[in-house]
This record gives C-alpha cells, structure tokens and sequence, in this order.
C-alpha cells in the first residue's frame, strides 16, 4: 500500500491529548521535550498538526489567541516544528499558510529563530524588534533594588489581569489566570499598597523561565527578578525585549549569558500593540 504525499495528508486541529505527539516532535528535532509548556499552549492555545500514517506528526504549531473570545485582535503563533525525516520538502511553509488563512483578518505576531525567519518573511511578517534569551545561575551582589515584592495571592488575580491588559495591549485573562497552577512562583511588587509590576518563574527541563516580567520600570523589574530568584536553585532563563539594554546588563553581571536572539515579527500590524516599556519579556516566546 503506498504513503500518501506530505501535499495530500490533511491539516487537523489539535487537543491535550496531542501533547506526548508534540513533545516526541520537539524531541525529534533537537529541542527539549517542553511538556509542560505543550501542556498550557494546547490546553489555551489553538493547535495545528499533520499526523504521519507512519506515526507520530509530521508537523504542528500552535496559535494563542488574545482579545474576544469570538474576535480575537491578536493571535501569537508558536512551536513551528517539523519532524526532520520530512524536512525541506515545503510542509512547514504549507502549515503556515494554513494558520495565516485560519486566522483571516486577526493580527499575527511571533518570534523568530535566524532558522525560520525566511519563511515568514516570505509569508508576509515583517520584523518589528528583537529579543534576546539569557540564561544561568543568578548570583546575587550589588545594591538590592530598593523595591518591595511578595508572592501574589489569590485576591491580587483580578489586579493582575487588568495591569496585564493594560501593558500588553490586548486582554488575556485566559493565559494569566492559568499562571497560578502552571507557574512554580509568581510574585508581585508593591508600592504603597499598589501593584506596580509581576512576575512568575515557571518550570521548563533543568530551568526556571521568567515570564511574564511585567514593571513599571527597569528597577521594579530587577527587584521581581532577584526576588525569583531567590526562591529556586535551578538557572533561570528570560526572553527580554532587546531595547532594555539597562535589564540586559543587570541579569548579565549577576551570571546570566546571552544564549541567542530572535527577531520578533507581525503581520497585519505594524507593531504590537500596548507599553513596550513596561513590557520586558513575554510568558513563553512560543505565544507571542
């Protein structure tokens, strides 16, 4: 019995129970296998995925919606992968087109590897700015931002949803309420009683991603930083936009190292909406 062609196996959306699939995908081409990642994208996000009649999936990436339930105003595309027996032979670029035809008229934002950005420039994205990935143990020194932090409770879910939105530019309750349970840590700093900024510390392999890293300023940033840091042994790794310059130096004298860049694209806008300056790294760069 013959295979079909990669052109004539059918595009499908993907759920939960897809998540052993898609982390034996990361694992295929070389990345972390990221389940508790796959878990919250898959469980939030929109899934997209070719099943191989040999097993497992050809491909898959995932889109995470922000706005309106039923219009969205922003859609974060992630974990474009491809398995590598079925490398450059055009599945990836047909997936895409797929997703960008799915989403019709919603802005499209991602971050993209050196690898993949051609793709997407042929697709039409365009690239907007930057962010940079360090990671490492953080070795504490030096003055102590002089700001207050504490662990966020469940009264502080509501504040933290609206300054969310507020910075972010589009609502997205449905990522932020699940911070709780998929975060290890998620601290808050205060000014005379008002919350100023958050952060959360997440598990990911050997490490702790800090996002999202929400502040008012590069000092309350800092301080939600260190105070996470404080709370685990493993390294800890952020995606920090690369026009806070002043955040980047701090985490690399305190023993974080560049480990890569990604540039960060959209289409259909001409840049992502809401305070980039009070918006220092994304939650996962996988959701935009």
């Amino acid at each position: 019995m013959s295979t079909p062609s990669l052109a004539a196996l059918p595009i499908r959306r993907l759920t939960p129970r897809d998540l052993s699939a898609c982390a034996d995908l990361s694992e295929d081409r070389g990345w972390p296998r990221e389940q508790h990642k796959w878990g919250l994208l898959l469980a939030a996000g929109k899934g997209y995925g070719i099943d191989d009649p040999e097993g497992g999936l050809v491909t898959a990436c995932v889109v995470t919606e922000y706005g309106s339930r039923y219009r969205p105003e922003l859609g974060g595309i992630g974990m474009v992968l491809v398995a590598e027996r079925h490398a450059r032979q055009g599945v990836g670029r047909r997936l895409m087109r797929h997703v960008v035809a799915e989403m019709a008229a919603t802005p499209l934002t991602l971050y993209a590897t050196p690898y993949g950005r051609p793709l997407y420039e042929e697709l039409g994205f365009k690239v907007i700015g930057s962010s940079e990935m360090v990671r490492g143990h953080f070795t504490a020194g030096g003055p102590h931002p002089a700001v207050a932090t504490r662990t966020a409770t469940a009264e502080d879910l509501a504040t933290l949803v609206r300054l969310d939105a507020e910075v972010f530019g589009v609502d997205r309750t449905h990522m932020i309420t699940r911070l709780p349970a998929f975060a290890d840590e998620l601290r808050v700093a205060e000014e005379d009683g008002r919350i100023i900024g958050y952060a959360a510390a997440w598990p990911n392999m050997d490490t702790h991603v800090v996002g999202p890293l929400i502040a008012r300023d590069t000092e309350t940033a800092k301080a939600l930083v260190a105070s996470l840091a404080a709370h685990t042994n493993r390294p800890l790794r952020t995606d920090v936009d690369t026009r806070h310059e002043d955040l980047l130096t701090w985490l690399k004298d305190h023993g974080l190292l560049s480990v890569g860049f990604n540039a960060v694209m959209t289409y259909g806008i001409p840049d992502l909406p809401g305070d980039w300056t009070r918006r220092f790294a994304p939650l996962t760069v996988a959701a935009g």
